[in-house]
This record gives C-alpha cells, sequence and structure tokens, in this order.
C-alpha cells in the first residue's frame, strides 16, 4: 500500500516516499484532453467561393482590364507587361484627373501573393478603385 504496509514496526517514522500514481493519472488525462482539443484551435478555413451571376461591368475609357493567369504573368489590357512596367503604368494612370478603374481578373489558381502585390502597386499609385472579375456560374 502507499501509506503503510502490512507488518507493524515499532518505530512510527514518517514516510518519505511521494505517490507518483495520482500524479500521473492526472498528467495522463491532461494529455488526452490536450490531443482532443488541438484541432480546434486551428484557424484554417477552406472556402469554396461560390460563382456568382451579376450584370457585366460596362467598359468605359476610365477602365482598364489587368489579367493575371495561372503562372503569375501580368496582362494590362491583354497585353503582356512585367511588375515593374505595371508600376509605371499604374504611377501615370493614378496622376490622371479622373483616374480609371481597375478591373482585376485572376485565375482560379493564381497565388495570393501576386494579386496582392498588383493590389499595394494600385493603392500606393493612388488607384482606389479595383473591382474583381468573375464568370458567370455554368447553369446561366
Amino acid at each position: 500500500m502507499a501509506f503503510g504496509g502490512l507488518e507493524r514496526k515499532q518505530s512510527s517514522a514518517p514516510m518519505a516516499d511521494i505517490n507518483m500514481t495520482p500524479l500521473i493519472d492526472v498528467m495522463l488525462v491532461l494529455l488526452v484532453i490536450f490531443i482532443i482539443t488541438a484541432p480546434l484551435f486551428s484557424h484554417a478555413i477552406r472556402l469554396d467561393l461560390p460563382k456568382v451571376a451579376s450584370a457585366p461591368a460596362p467598359q468605359t475609357p476610365q477602365t482598364v482590364t489587368l489579367s493575371i493567369d495561372a503562372a503569375g504573368k501580368l496582362y494590362w489590357n491583354g497585353q503582356a507587361i512585367s511588375l515593374d512596367t505595371l508600376r509605371a503604368r499604374f504611377a501615370q494612370a493614378g496622376k490622371e484627373a479622373a483616374p480609371p478603374e481597375l478591373q482585376l481578373r485572376a485565375a482560379r489558381s493564381t497565388r495570393y501573393e501576386v494579386i496582392a502585390e498588383v493590389m499595394g502597386a494600385a493603392q500606393d499609385a493612388g488607384l482606389a478603385r479595383i473591382g474583381f472579375v468573375t464568370a458567370p456560374p455554368a447553369g446561366h
């Protein structure tokens, strides 16, 4: 037993051993609780964004279409362009009296990093009106 034996001793000295069994039980219970609750703490959210049926945006002279393919290549109104040239064109467009609206068309598998760079460059140049172009759902 933990607190004494079956034999009777004449000297009753205090017990100096620590009973580890309850401590191990508590640690095992805590370990199981943490293993079960750990997946709940992840903040990764899977999103399957819906396709939206909307009226197409009108093409006006103050609209610039910037396309980004899956590899991250940029196209200004259908013409291939580098990121440095894009920044220069953004700066030039931002200086106009009425800055154009930027319509951003990105492939579904385009890295978010590329889109964020383009949006940051547009904002730095003073282009505040940015629209995202989507495809209509298959049934429409």
